[in-house]
């Protein structure tokens, strides 16, 4: 299946350098790149000028910051392969990653959006997940409604049906693609990829300037994340929802989604 992808920049050049550099690592995989520049101030788009290599397809410097929902959805608008996908530039991905789940893809209609796990070896346990890991054809996903904005693959058909993005926040969108009955989760056996934006990654880059890190954070942002803590306690909510909690949809809108978005809170407001 051919595969469209777009590489998401927004400053960090640091970042930028290490996750463009493990996405053009196998010089075998196939796909069509983009590589978006959100308007940055820094040595990025200057660094971005440069690399060369044959999968890349096209090059947008753009003026001012459209967000990754922006630059995903001007991808998608001119594409005509059959799968999709973004990688922002805070994710190093595991060299080879597009073959499995493209795989998957041409032999398994009904998945949705199939991802990279991104939230740390450390933190996967699978006697905790066996009950939400399914068996489709030779293909194994642990299923959740959604999965990160980022290293993973959808038909454009899927997308094209549930609409642009948007918001740069895809869990809704994600979760609206699995009311449709689409599968989506990680593919498993899990593939990984380092988020850099972790504080606890070996790669984070603002251990000794965790405010301007935080500012370059839009979770950080979206979740009122101001301290190291906070970042751990809010990641032991996403861990212990996608491990622990039911794989089905409806748990996770309307009355059900309300009352465990409020537990939720409550947990990340006294660091459970």
């Amino acid at each position: 299946m051919n595969i469209d992808l777009i590489f998401i920049a927004y400053n960090r050049l640091e970042y930028t350098k290490l996750a463009l550099g493990s996405l053009l690592a196998d010089s075998a995989e196939e796909f069509s790149l983009t590589i978006w520049d959100n308007g940055s101030t820094d040595e990025t788009r200057e660094y971005l000028s440069t690399i060369k290599d044959a999968r890349i397809t096209r090059k947008v410097f753009a003026k001012e910051n459209h967000y990754l929902h922006g630059a995903f959805n001007d991808m998608v608008n001119s594409s005509r392969a059959d799968l999709v996908g973004m990688v922002p530039n805070d994710f190093m991905v595991t060299p080879g990653w597009t073959r499995p789940l493209a795989q998957a893809h041409a032999e398994v209609p009904e998945l949705g959006m199939i991802g990279c796990w991104h939230l740390g070896k450390e933190y996967f346990n699978e006697s905790r997940a066996k009950h939400k890991i399914q068996t489709f054809g030779k293909h194994q996903v642990l299923r959740h409604p959604w999965t990160g904005g980022g290293a993973g693959l959808v038909k454009l058909t899927t997308i094209k049906e549930c609409g642009f993005l948007e918001s740069s926040h895809t869990t809704n969108y994600w979760k609206r693609m699995a009311i449709k009955g689409y599968i989506n989760g990680f593919y498993f056996p899990l593939i990984y990829v380092e988020h850099m934006d972790y504080p606890w990654s070996e790669h984070y880059a603002f251990a000794d300037r965790f405010e301007e890190g935080l500012e370059m954070s839009a979770t950080a942002k979206s979740h009122g994340i101001r301290t190291i803590e906070d970042a751990k306690a809010w990641h032991r909510i996403v861990v212990r929802d996608i491990l622990d909690s039911p794989w089905d949809v409806k748990y996770y809108i309307g009355w059900r989604g309300k009352i465990r978005n409020i537990k939720d809170r409550i947990r990340y407001i006294i660091k459970v």
